[in-house]
């Protein structure tokens, strides 16, 4: 078995590349505010938690907290659960390393992310980043210290998704800037270099993969005691009729 932190990711359909963040694939923003999908999979999500129990770690983009469905139910799941941690998966969820290096673009929207996530989650927040859609180079590791975070779990070491690593399409290359930079990086899990994690639960053949590699995970432990994490979308709770759960055993 093998100990990792448990993480979530907050998007909602409108964050998806292909509607927003990305300079190729995205076709347009759908809507504003929550969804209803987004709703329907925020109840399952919570009534899942509420029978586990579970500590994890919600990453949150900060403009989800300008609606108030959002940020009313985030305010009550965590008056009820403090074992749920907040950290940073953007303000928006703007795909970086797929764009020009923007070093002042992306400090500016670090920082206020902070602010806004930290003001609001209070105790709950973490000074930890995740990269929205996993977009990360090299050249974002100094400016994400610079805005005051001290870990980044962007990285998905496999070769499938190199691209997202920045112009040289390298993941170590980006684990050496985090780690040169100062940062604590907790990678995805991976097995047998394929992506175990977020879209993977739910494409055939990655699927199968995924739910092996989450078969021999465990315990469930803070960041500074795991080896990698896992992560998931509050949106899969919406699947099966609101009965998709993660592959945990629990």
């Amino acid at each position: 078995m093998k100990p990792v932190w448990l993480t979530v990711d907050s998007d909602d359909i409108r964050h998806i590349p292909s509607s927003q963040g990305h300079p190729t694939r995205s076709k347009g923003i759908p809507h504003e505010g929550t969804s209803l999908k987004m709703a329907q999979a925020m109840k399952s999500f919570r009534e899942w938690l509420d029978r586990t129990q579970v500590t994890l770690t919600i990453f949150v983009i900060a403009d989800q907290l300008d609606d108030p469905v959002f940020s009313e139910w985030l305010r009550d799941l965590l008056d009820n659960h403090p074992q749920v941690t907040i950290g940073c998966h953007g303000l928006t969820h703007r795909c970086w390393s797929a764009f020009p290096e923007d070093v002042d673009g992306l400090l500016a929207a670090l920082v206020e992310a902070d602010v806004k996530l930290h003001n609001f989650a209070k105790d709950a927040w973490r000074p930890w980043f995740r990269a929205p859609a996993g977009y990360i180079a090299p050249w974002m590791a100094p400016v994400i210290v610079k805005a005051g975070f001290e870990l980044d779990s962007s990285v998905n070491p496999s070769w499938l998704v190199r691209e997202k690593a920045g112009p040289w399409k390298d993941w170590s290359a980006v684990e050496k800037a985090l780690k040169d930079s100062g940062l604590t990086s907790r990678p995805w899990l991976c097995r047998y270099s394929l992506p175990t994690c977020g879209p993977a639960l739910s494409i055939p053949f990655l699927r199968w993969n995924a739910k092996r590699a989450w078969k021999k995970i465990g315990p469930f432990v803070l960041p500074d005691e795991a080896e990698c994490t896992v992560y998931w979308h509050i949106l899969d709770h919406g699947k099966s009729r609101g009965k998709w759960k993660p592959p945990l055993l629990l």
